[in-house]
């Protein structure tokens, strides 16, 4: 097989980083391409590769008849796994835990992040008090406490006692997606400690180091979590006016 020639094209303070820590793991080489914020979304040059400017976006030249162009985290994740990974940070059909790994690899994106985000986005718009807020903030701490719950069953990674890609796509979420909206994790120890395990792991200092240089990976990583990225309290704070 041909050595992969795969450029990653990340929105820096995003879910982008999933794919740097991916390939990190896997010790595929890439090269990373980054964009800052303008002030919040994704600058015109990021949008000239991606219309939708929907970060990260992949390119795959390794075939140069057969450019690939590909958006989205789990469509990337699923793709580099398939094609590149050799079996590694995925688990089979016949492995005991292998409905375990799927359902934790589309967590993130289908329950998770979703939750998050919506209650961010009432949080913007709405009192504390408000029933739109309560319920968005219920989802989450549901959401929350299912992936605590799982953590501290397994005393160790989603998927089982195996590190695996379904972990890479739900660090975001407890770590950096915190500088959009806060959450308090030290009720959650399970998700504190498997926090921690992450941190232990070369790939991921690695890939973060690189993705986003500029960011406090320790309060990332933190119970507490990071301070919100300024402009968008700003922005949230507006809304409420």
């Amino acid at each position: 097989m041909a050595t992969p020639n795969l450029i990653v094209h990340h929105l820096q303070v995003g879910q982008g980083e999933r794919i740097p820590f991916l390939l990190e793991e896997l010790g595929i080489p890439y090269k990373l391409q980054l964009y800052k914020r303008s002030p919040l979304l994704a600058p015109a040059e990021f949008k000239q590769k991606f219309p939708l400017g929907a970060s990260p976006v992949l390119e795959d030249l390794t075939d140069p008849e057969n450019p690939i162009t590909l958006a989205e985290s789990n469509a990337i994740c699923e793709y580099v796994l398939a094609k590149y990974a050799n079996g590694r940070l995925a688990l089979r059909p016949e492995h005991k835990n292998y409905a375990d790994y799927v359902y934790w690899l589309h967590f993130a994106n289908g329950t998770l992040q979703p939750s998050i985000f919506r209650r961010a986005q009432s949080r913007g718009m709405v009192a504390a008090t408000d029933p739109r807020y309560t319920s968005n903030d219920g989802r989450v701490k549901l959401a929350v406490s299912h992936v605590n719950k799982r953590l501290l069953a397994t005393g160790a990674w989603l998927a089982g006692d195996e590190f695996t890609a379904s972990d890479v796509m739900t660090v975001w979420c407890f770590t950096t997606m915190r500088k959009f909206e806060p959450m308090d994790l030290s009720e959650y120890e399970g998700i504190v400690a498997w926090l921690k395990r992450v941190g232990e792991r070369k790939a991921y200092r690695t890939a973060m180091s690189k993705a986003d240089p500029e960011l406090d990976v320790e309060a990332g990583l933190s119970p507490k979590g990071p301070p919100l990225v300024e402009a968008f309290a700003k922005a949230m704070a507006a809304m409420k006016k």
